[in-house]
């Protein structure tokens, strides 16, 4: 069999964690093969190792059956193997020709001044011929992640990559979006290109994957046909026990009025209105899900509750009182609970440790502070306590460092600190983006729980699935105003993804 990468027996360690302990991944030409594993299994480390960004303590790695050392991402692209990554690397102010040429410049005349009308030829048939529709003329930061992504996609093709590695590339994607990278994907293979497919969902490995290699806590499980193989064999390979799918629910019981926004009109960052007189009431007992393609005024509304941004005109109560003019602290400490769509710049503070960063909204209170002085033992009390009852794996538990965690970690971390707050209003954004099925499960299980406790929850996600099983009410959001409000129970993924598209619900169709 030909392989055009083999990593056999891949080990790496560092201090505390054995990240890889002897991994054996095997591509073949023209194939998507999906690297499959929980947060923290060691998938992104391994990539990390073929792209030459680590070097590994043991084993091999052959390209097109030849033994070689990767030791920087230089010598991954001479040997023709690129990789897009989950956090973009592109240069905001460049247009998107500029970001491609980075690094691998043709000069013309005497080297002196960069042949930008060439490179943007090439890169416009490369965009033709792989059906990625990038105009090689626009800024980065005028075009949509979705188009971004393309980018780095068309960056490794005029690097002239065979092998291309994608890390959780659907993580930032709606779902057009989605079937469009799909499609992509599958016209890269049959052009003869092989793709490393890194990625916990299940959905989409079954959608573009051919085989599929599973690990666990940094071992090799096995490598699978997918075609062959259900997505729950793949779910309790991937997690070591059966996984369920469902969200087990029993009816809601709403009560008193938590929540109400009335006629809510926010401007964007670009000084448009964002958001269009939105009105919407949540119930104590109950978990209301915002659907809508991103970008649709979510983030603009989770701003104006939370006090993140000033609203133009309407008001913003909760329990009765009128918010609109309160601090973020004064929210916080009025009853709001906020899971912050971008965990990194809006939850955790990198550098401080996770029990510090388990204390941000309460440090300056008993029992964490007495007399203007941090008290160790109980914040460490505290940070076990959330470290405990959310599976938070990390090195050195309180003591280590948030950056150093891997993003799964790093968001249970979030949800644990604003659970244990005990608000009366819990606002979810996107609580799962980037987690793995087990701790899918388990932060559902935790959102229900929070609903059932008699607490109003707002969960804004992209993952329709996400909203249709988690939600009591959903209200569907276009283009900043509120498209209707329809019984979860009563809808589906097409008539939320029409009404996403602004189309009305009409009364009295008949349920499919």
């Amino acid at each position: 069999m030909d392989y055009v990468v083999e990593m056999v027996g891949i080990r790496k360690e560092f201090p505390g964690i054995v990240a890889n302990d002897d991994i054996t991944l095997r591509l073949q030409k023209g194939e998507i093969h999906a690297l499959l594993g929980e947060n923290g299994a060691g998938k992104s480390t391994l990539m990390s190792i073929l792209f030459g960004m680590y070097q590994p303590d043991r084993g091999t790695i052959k390209v097109n059956g030849r033994e070689v050392k990767i030791t920087n991402p230089n010598v991954a692209n001479k040997l023709g193997i690129g990789m897009v990554h989950q956090h973009f690397k592109l240069v905001e102010p460049f247009t998107v020709t500029e970001n491609i040429i980075l690094g691998s410049e043709t000069r013309k005349g005497w080297g002196l001044s960069l042949d930008v009308k060439t490179a943007a030829k090439r890169v416009e048939a490369l965009s033709k011929r792989y059906g990625l529709n990038v105009d090689p003329y626009a800024k980065i930061e005028d075009i949509s992640v979705g188009m971004q992504q393309r980018v780095e996609i068309l960056k490794m093709l005029y690097r002239d990559a065979e092998v291309l590695i994608f890390d959780e590339p659907t993580a930032v994607l709606t779902p057009q979006e989605i079937e469009d990278l799909q499609s992509i994907m599958k016209n890269l293979v049959s052009e003869g290109k092989s793709i490393i497919l890194i990625t916990h969902k299940l959905k989409e490995i079954k959608a573009v994957a051919n085989r599929c290699t599973v690990i666990r806590r940094g071992k090799t499980i096995g490598t699978v046909d997918v075609a062959e193989t259900s997505r729950e064999t793949m779910a309790e390979m991937m997690v070591g026990r059966s996984v369920s799918f469902k969200v087990d629910k029993k009816e809601s019981n709403p009560e008193g009025k938590v929540l109400e926004v009335s006629s809510l009109t926010v401007k964007n960052s670009k000084k448009v209105d964002a958001l269009k007189s939105f009105s919407l009431e949540l119930y104590a007992g109950e978990i209301v899900g915002i659907a809508g393609v991103d970008g649709n005024g979510q983030t603009e509304l989770v701003e104006a509750i939370t006090g993140l941004r000033r609203a133009e005109s309407g008001t913003v109560s909760l329990n009765g009182k009128a918010i609109t003019g309160l601090s973020i602290r004064e929210r916080n400490e009025s009853g709001i609970g906020h899971i912050p769509e971008d965990r990194q710049k809006r939850g955790l503070v990198l550098d401080y440790t996770l029990e510090e960063n388990m204390i941000l909204e309460v440090y300056n209170r008993p029992p964490y502070s007495k007399k203007g002085l941090l008290q160790p033992s109980a914040i460490r009390k505290h940070a076990d306590h959330i470290i405990q009852s959310f599976d938070v794996r990390s090195g050195t538990g309180g003591k280590s460092i948030v950056r150093s965690m891997s993003g799964g970690n790093q968001q249970k971390a979030i949800i644990g600190r604003e659970v244990e707050r005990d608000p009366d209003l819990l606002i979810a954004v996107q609580p799962t983006r980037g987690l793995d099925v087990g701790s899918i499960e388990y932060i559902h299980k935790r959102l229900i729980e929070q609903r059932d406790k008699g607490k109003a929850v707002l969960l804004v996600s992209l993952e329709l699935d996400e909203v249709l099983n988690l939600s009591d009410r959903i209200a569907v959001i276009n283009n900043g105003e509120l498209v209707g409000i329809v019984k979860a129970s009563e809808t589906n993924e097409r008539e939320l993804g029409l009404m996403m598209a602004g189309y009305q619900k009409e009364e009295g169709t008949p349920h499919e």
